[in-house]
C-alpha cells in the first residue's frame, strides 16, 4: 500500500497494514546509519521544524538526526525561547512555521490533543513527537520495531509495561500498536497509576509484577513521573524499588531471553537496577540507534503522501 495520511498524530488511529508499511521502511532505511556516508537524498529541499514545547533530549536529536539523514534542512525551537513567552497560541505559531514556507513540524507539548489542533489548522505535515497523557507514536513504532529485530515476530508475544501507567503517552501508543500488530500486552502498576478504561484499550492488569514476568517476552519499564505527584500520592522511591522494580533478581524468575526496554530517561535505582539497564537483556541502547531509522520513515512517509496531493504543474 501507498502511505496516504499527511500527518502522524497517533497509533490508535493507524490500521494494522499503515503501521508495517512504517516499520517496512523503517527496515530499508537503518542501512542508511551504518555506511560511511549516512546520508541519502529522499527529502533534499525540504524543511522540518522541531517545534517542542517541553524538554527533551532523545526525541528531539533524533528527529533532527533522522532529518539531516534524509537530506533535509533542520529548524530547531524551544518554545520557552520563542514568541509563546509573549503569549504567541500554538495556531498561529504554526501558521507562521508555514508562511516561512517549512514542509513538516515536528511538535511535542504538554496539551493531549495539541498536534491534532496544529494539524487542522495549518496544510503542512504534523508528526507528533509526544503529546500530554495521549500518545507518543514513534517511540511506540522504535519499540514495537526493536521488539521484532530482537524476536523476529510481534504476534503471538507476550509484551509487559511496567511503572507509571496513568502518566504514560508511551505506554498508550504502545498498547494500541501492540494489540493491532497481534501481541498480548499486561499492564502492571500500583493502582493508583492504572487508569480507568485501560482493559478496553486491548490490555490485561496486574499489580503483581513477578507474576507479570511469567512467560512475557519482553518487558517495557516506563520512567517514574515524580514530578507529577502533586497530591504525594505515589509510592515511595525504595518502596516502588522493592515492590515493581525490575532487577536481576527478578530476570532470574523470568524467561532467559526476555527482553528489556526502557524509553529514557533511566532512573536507576528507582524503575530499574543499573545490572539490568548494562546487562545482557538490555536492549535500551538499540532503541535509541532505532529511533533514527523509524523517525526517517515516518518524516519520508507524510512528506511523499503530501508530495503527491500537491497540483503539478509542467
Amino acid at each position: 500500500m501507498n502511505w496516504t495520511r499527511k500527518d502522524l498524530l497517533g497509533l490508535e488511529e493507524l490500521s494494522k497494514v499503515e503501521i508495517e508499511l512504517i516499520l517496512a521502511t523503517a527496515e530499508s532505511f537503518k542501512e542508511v546509519s551504518s555506511r560511511e556516508i549516512k546520508k541519502v537524498p529522499a527529502l533534499r529541499g525540504k524543511t522540518v521544524v522541531n517545534l517542542f514545547y517541553e524538554p527533551s533530549t532523545r526525541t528531539r536529536v533524533s528527529f533532527e538526526v533522522a532529518a539531516k539523514r534524509l537530506s533535509a534542512d533542520v529548524i530547531n525551537i524551544a518554545a520557552q525561547e520563542s514568541s509563546v513567552r509573549k503569549g504567541e497560541t500554538l495556531v498561529d505559531t504554526g501558521k507562521n512555521i508555514e508562511a516561512l514556507k517549512a514542509d513538516i513540524i515536528v511538535v511535542r507539548h504538554g496539551a493531549s490533543g495539541a498536534p491534532a489542533l496544529l494539524a487542522r489548522h495549518v496544510g503542512l505535515n504534523v508528526v507528533n513527537a509526544g503529546d500530554g497523557w495521549h500518545e507518543h507514536p514513534t517511540q511506540a513504532l522504535l519499540d514495537i520495531f526493536t521488539l521484532k529485530e530482537k524476536l523476529g515476530r510481534v504476534e503471538g508475544l507476550k509484551v509487559v509495561i511496567v511503572g507509571d501507567i496513568a502518566h504514560s503517552r508511551v505506554a498508550r501508543s504502545n498498547i494500541w500498536g501492540l494489540s493491532k500488530l497481534g501481541a498480548k500486552v499486561c499492564v502492571c502498576a500500583p493502582g493508583m497509576l492504572i487508569p480507568p478504561a485501560i482493559e478496553e484499550m486491548g490490555a490485561s492488569i496486574s499489580s503483581d509484577i513477578d507474576e507479570a514476568l511469567k512467560g512475557a517476552d519482553a518487558v517495557n519499564v516506563l520512567r517514574m513521573q515524580f514530578e507529577r505527584d502533586e497530591e504525594a500520592a505515589f509510592p515511595e522511591k525504595l518502596e516502588y524499588f522493592k515492590n515493581f522494580g525490575i532487577t536481576k533478581e527478578r530476570l532470574l524468575r523470568a524467561k532467559k531471553d526476555i527482553i528489556v526496554m526502557h524509553p529514557g530517561p533511566i532512573n536507576r535505582g528507582i524503575e530499574i537496577s543499573s545490572e539490568v539497564a548494562d546487562g545482557a537483556n538490555s536492549v535500551i541502547l538499540e532503541q535509541v540507534t532505532n529511533g533514527i531509522a523509524v523517525r526517517m520513515a515516518v518524516l519520508f512517509l507524510v512528506a511523499q503522501a503530501r508530495d503527491e496531493k500537491q497540483p503539478h504543474t509542467d
